[in-house]
């Protein structure tokens, strides 16, 4: 089953600011990472993106919504294969804020809200407090998708050995 969401349907949702984003090299790449269980980091930034507007919508924030979407979909644009033992991928989870930032800035041009979003999702990982309500929100969508990606794969997991009688 293909869970890909068509470039019309996010654009559609993210609306026009995100389109450089969306069809750059390095997101396209991100579709051939695996990030949480059999999620791709492609898959799980645009999750983010959708669970940061659902709940800046249900809070009623007066945020910068475009930098909102950006940050969020850039978030972990480390573009490396964490999962493969590397000297360079020692601690991901301390450290791939910092590359994303640094790769983002390479091949977008940035706002500060979205610099704070992609370097301080990993909050309380790494201490550095967000400083928007932008960030805030993806650091909050983050975990929650995170959490679901796991326990999905988990479940996967577990029901396939009850079913094979393996215990």
């Amino acid at each position: 089953m293909n869970r890909e969401v068509s470039a019309e349907s996010l654009t559609l949702l993210f609306g026009e600011y995100s389109n450089d984003i969306l069809m750059s090299n390095g997101m396209q790449y991100e579709k051939t990472l695996l990030h949480h269980g059999e999620i791709s980091c492609y898959e799980h930034s645009v999750a983010v993106a959708c669970l940061s507007i659902k709940l800046a919508k249900y809070f009623r924030c007066d945020i910068d919504m475009k930098s909102m979407v950006r940050g969020a979909l850039l978030h972990d644009y480390f573009l490396y294969d964490w999962h493969i033992a590397h000297e360079s991928h020692h601690l991901h989870g301390f450290f791939h804020a910092k590359c994303a930032l640094k790769n983002a800035e390479c091949d977008f041009s940035l706002s500060d809200i979205e610099r704070d979003i992609i370097v301080k999702h990993m909050f309380p990982l790494n201490p550095q407090l967000p400083q928007y309500m932008e960030s805030i929100i993806v650091t909050v969508a983050d975990k929650v998708c995170a959490a679901r990606e796991v326990l999905q794969c988990f479940f996967k997991i577990r029901t396939k050995r009850d079913k094979d009688g393996v215990h």
